[in-house]
């Protein structure tokens, strides 16, 4: 899952009325912590490369305001912000505090616009507190319930998924939607919408409890684990017709079984690939690439990438009808949530093992 504007903050607008109001939450902490990239990792990210510190609270200024972090979202795409050399958004310096999307609370206001103890969507990074000029967070729907779905299901995740799947993706019902990563915060809701609209739908995922979650829960067709060493006989077997829209947020082996799969004007939208982002040199094995072309031009398939950043016009949309969608019951949503800023750095390296059951938030107070 690709993030861009600098930091993407989403705005639940939707009118979700079945959801219940947010308590305040007030802490009497007397210092920040703060967990900081303390080296660029070379390969797979170890605890080396974060280091947690400490600091007075900051004090906000005049049009300023003062957030309180309650929830952190841990996202794959921190890995290439924590790496060197160009990307689609700044990468994070040395000793500097680690990127994350939030929600948050004013818990002090020198801003008009902004009350104490409202609820906002920001991008205060992994800590108890951030500064805010304001023009920076958005106001979070006191409605949405939990507060933290404000990052996964109807935040950017969420959005991932629905432009995605339906601008990119184009499903049409009586397509095969085939979904790597099928349990995670962007795979779940790409599923339940294929379901939504009528397609056949076969997610990979990794241990078999995961894949009996897509199919019992969500409602996939069929599901195969790529721990499995015949899942390509299994992926071809559950997709007899061929594979229409291929969402690709993974590559590795999963690729390597659907890419002989697509069928001719096959569309494969491409947010992430997860498997290949500690890789620090080329895999071994022959050279696909002319393979790769030559299947693109002779099948006419659509391959694009896309940063959810570029797409914040869809929003409005998007609210509306996974909100809508929520509220009627055809789409679930799992959190893995872990308590305490201080485990999220492992929290984050579990991702790239697939240790993660659901969206990943940490509970910060």
């Amino acid at each position: 899952m690709a993030l861009n504007r600098r930091e993407f903050n989403f705005m639940s607008l939707g009118a979700l009325a079945a959801l219940g109001q947010v308590s305040a939450v007030h802490s009497d902490a007397h210092e920040n912590r703060r967990i900081v990239l303390a080296s660029r990792p070379v390969g797979k990210p170890d605890p080396g490369n974060f280091r947690l510190e400490t600091a007075p609270i900051p004090a906000p200024g005049e049009g300023e305001v003062l957030l309180r972090t309650l929830y952190l979202s841990l996202d794959p795409y921190m890995r290439g912000r924590m790496a060197e050399g160009p990307s689609y958004a700044d990468n994070v310096d040395i000793d500097a505090v680690m990127v994350g999307g939030t929600i948050s609370r004013v818990v002090t206001s020198r801003n008009p616009a902004w009350a104490e103890g409202a609820l906002v969507s920001s991008f205060s990074g992994w800590q108890d507190y951030a500064i805010s000029d304001g023009s920076d967070i958005r106001p979070l729907d006191p409605r949405i319930q939990p507060p933290s779905y404000g990052l996964g299901v109807l935040g950017m995740p969420g959005l991932t998924a629905y432009v995605g799947l339906l601008d990119i993706g184009q499903p049409k019902a009586g397509d095969t939607l085939v979904l790597a990563a099928s349990t995670g915060a962007v795979g779940s809701v790409v599923g339940q919408i294929g379901k939504i609209k009528g397609c056949r739908v076969v997610g990979i995922a990794g241990a078999r409890e995961k894949c009996d979650y897509a199919v019992k829960e969500l409602g996939y067709d069929a599901c195969v684990s790529h721990y499995d060493d015949d899942m390509a006989e299994q992926l071809a077997a559950a997709c007899p017709d061929g594979i229409d829209v291929y969402f690709e947020n993974v590559g590795g082996t999963s690729w390597e079984a659907v890419m002989p799969l697509l069928n001719t004007f096959a569309r494969v939208p491409v947010c992430g690939l997860i498997a290949h982002y500690n890789q620090t040199e080329l895999p071994p094995g022959p050279d696909r690439m002319v393979a790769l072309q030559r299947l693109l031009l002779v099948r006419r398939i659509k391959m694009q990438g896309f940063i959810v950043g570029d797409h914040v016009d869809r929003v409005p949309d998007f609210v509306r009808d996974v909100s809508t969608w929520l509220a009627a019951g055809k789409i679930v949503y799992r959190e893995d949530i872990v308590d305490g800023l201080e485990n999220a750095p492992q929290a984050f390296l579990g991702l790239f093992s697939g240790a993660n059951f659901g969206k990943l938030v940490v509970k910060v107070s």
